[in-house]
């Protein structure tokens, strides 16, 4: 989440979520499609889920908020398609191919789309330490990036208290932009109080718990 529409944490003025009661997986079967399509294409390893994320949160505002979830995924994917060539802008104003397409890293195949979804492990070796110990008071940095972060808005320049060392993982801040650059970083949960992270104000039996990179941080 950069500092996009997407990043909707805290945001005033959107009412509360209303679940959809027996809400079914698609609600149209375009969006089935819509669903294979980023699974086969996930398939070609151009781009990592973070990149998929990018791609949606920087969609205009007005654009994100009038689109359904579908309709981002969507959206999203003609983004990438177009960004690594795949795919000519002026191919989908026309709807069909205008020149011979480019070749992948790999064959995608009917069965890529059919594959059962399997979480992907980020964990990666290191030869350093974790720089915070459990227990230890840290302070979020006040960061603005153009481009993707997992540093929420309302918890960067905050203080509070990790809670738990996760292991060295992809770091999806560069992750993003090259699928090449894993830049592996030590990750925390970092818990805060609700008073820290909205103010006086707020109920002060609320915690909220954050997986935070340690560039995020800093000693309290």
């Amino acid at each position: 989440m950069s500092n996009t529409i997407h990043d909707m944490g805290g945001m005033h003025g959107f009412g509360k979520v209303e679940p959809e009661r027996d809400e079914p997986p698609f609600h149209a079967a375009w969006e089935g499609r819509v669903h294979a399509l980023q699974r086969a294409m996930g398939a070609a390893e151009l781009w990592t889920i973070d990149g998929g994320r990018a791609s949606l949160e920087t969609l205009p505002p007005v654009t994100y908020l009038s689109s359904s979830y579908y309709q981002r995924w969507f959206l999203g994917l003609e983004k990438r398609v177009v960004a690594f060539g795949l795919v000519g802008a002026d191919e989908l104003a026309a709807g069909r191919s205008l020149r011979p397409g480019k070749t992948l890293p790999r064959q995608v195949t009917q069965a890529d789309a059919a594959k059962p979804p399997i979480r992907g492990n980020f964990e990666r070796p290191t030869n350093t330490y974790a720089r915070f110990k459990i227990g230890e008071r840290v302070r979020t940095v006040n960061i603005n990036p153009a481009t993707h972060t997992r540093l929420p808005r309302y918890a960067r320049d905050k203080e509070g208290v990790v809670e738990a060392i996760r292991g060295c993982h992809v770091y999806p801040d560069t992750a993003a932009l090259d699928v090449h650059n894993e830049n592996p970083q030590w990750l925390y949960t970092v818990v805060f109080t609700g008073q820290e992270l909205w103010g006086p104000g707020s109920d002060p039996t609320i915690k909220v718990s954050i997986e935070a990179f340690e560039p995020y941080l800093l000693p309290a």
